[in-house]
């Protein structure tokens, strides 16, 4: 069975009988930090379906989790939903009892203004921590949201945009796949530009060991019809693919959600098995759809200047091949060296033996090439510095884009990693100004 996949316009209002918007309810502008300190910039966001879908979703595995998190994992054990609404500018965490009746209250006004269950309303914050949200504001912003619902590109862009903090533009992604019965399409929105380096997990539970780590959040929608218990299996898939595999900074947060709604429009016969034709086919489209949201967020990591691929091969198993290369996206002393265009195979070894994977030093090999190239160039074979020239690794180094090939020689397990330098921006955006409240971070 031949399947066609093509990019579209649109993100979330692409699938049929799907709506979006965003507005403006000066939610930015109270908060405070870069990011949520803007002025007449929209800050509230609502994505809405015809029906009630399926639902299906993945959230932090930080402890300490935000109070619209707490929601959504509750709501997610029935698998219906049929609207989700987002502030931006106010993270609703660490606000204790207020903030769960905020959240609870975003969803009722949700459900009264739309004339839906509002257990079938998922909630969403992010910007700054520890400040209560303004609910006049916030209640404004809902009522202007439902009456702003389209299902224009329009609408789509508004609430990609009003999901922004420290973003520097928004981040859509589309497609269509042409099959026998019809066209499915898959659509997503993200933010993400700083705290990125999510861990997600359907229950919010941490996999296994704790792992060390500006939120970030996506919104993806689907006619397709499928399961609930397929949708989770399929979206788990594409985000331990995706966003769980990118990082900027090492911060997770507190507030990391994505959800995606599945309405069954498309009108073919329900994906019941991850063994049809149709369920891969669809696990292939969503996977392209949040892969290409978690790269725009990496590219547009705060002070970011070069984007960088990890392509960690032969670890003793694929959880010690993410445990290598996260070890090294998040060390500050590479991501500073590859900003200042040092190719320091030194700092690399140093990440890599500190990781939580089986290290061999002898057995380790460093290569460079650029983005999706066969043709590396290796500073470090079995453990020894190689003969090419600090001069030629420096110039692997210089490009905007490049990728870093760690091989461990130990097994078969492999990684794939998306991450970025750190510059001196990044330290200027984050440190803040302890004289100007509204300059310090979120």
């Amino acid at each position: 069975m031949a399947f066609l996949f093509q990019s579209i316009s649109g993100s979330v209002t692409a699938p049929l009988g799907f709506r979006a918007s965003g507005v403006y309810c000066d939610v930015k502008r109270l908060g405070t930090g870069k990011g949520s300190n803007k002025t007449v910039d929209l800050d509230m966001a609502l994505i809405a379906a015809d029906e009630p879908c399926a639902i299906a979703g993945l959230f932090t595995t930080n402890q300490v989790c935000a109070a619209p998190v707490k929601r959504c994992l509750e709501q997610i054990k029935d698998g219906k939903g049929q609207a989700i609404v987002v502030n931006s500018g106010n993270a609703n965490a660490c606000t204790g009892d207020r903030g769960k009746n905020d959240a609870a209250t975003m969803a009722s006004e949700t459900a009264k203004h739309m004339k839906i269950n509002p257990d079938h309303v998922y909630v969403a914050s992010t910007g700054r921590i520890g400040l209560p949200l303004p609910m006049p504001n916030i209640k404004r912003g809902i009522r202007a949201s439902v009456a702003a619902l389209g299902t224009g590109e329009k609408e789509a862009r508004a609430a990609a945009e009003a999901i922004m903090t420290s973003d520097t533009h928004p981040k859509e992604f589309a497609v269509e796949i042409s099959t026998p019965t019809g066209p499915i399409r898959i659509g997503g929105i993200a933010k993400g530009a700083g705290m990125i380096d999510p861990l997600m997990t359907p229950d919010g539970k941490p996999p296994g060991p704790r792992e060390l780590h500006a939120t970030m959040l996506s919104f993806l929608t689907t006619d397709v019809s499928i399961s609930q218990s397929m949708l989770q299996q399929a979206l788990t898939v594409a985000v331990n693919g995706s966003f769980n595999s990118v990082t900027v900074d090492g911060d997770m947060s507190t507030n990391d959600t994505v959800l995606i709604m599945a309405n069954g429009r498309a009108g073919n016969a329900e994906i019941k098995s991850t063994r049809s034709a149709l369920f891969k086919v669809f696990q292939e489209g969503l996977s392209q759809v949040c892969v290409e949201l978690a790269k725009m967020m990496v590219r547009d990591g705060e002070g970011a200047s070069k984007f960088v691929t990890l392509r960690v091969s032969g670890a003793k198993t694929d959880a010690d091949a993410r445990a290598a290369g996260r070890a090294v996206a998040n060390s500050l002393l590479v991501k500073t060296s590859w900003c200042g265009g040092d190719p320091n195979w030194g700092r690399i070894l140093d990440a890599l033996g500190y990781s939580s994977a089986r290290i061999v030093e002898e057995s380790v090999d460093v290569a460079y090439s650029a983005p999706g190239s066969e043709k590396r160039v290796y500073s470090l074979r079995g453990g020894r510095p190689t003969r090419v020239t600090f001069k030629r690794l420096c110039a692997e180094v210089a490009r905007d884009e490049f990728d870093l090939h760690i091989h461990l020689n130990l097994g078969k397990g492999q990684a794939v990693i998306h991450t970025c330098d750190l510059t001196e921006e990044y330290v200027d955006f984050n440190k803040g100004d302890l004289s100007n409240p509204a300059a310090l971070g979120g």
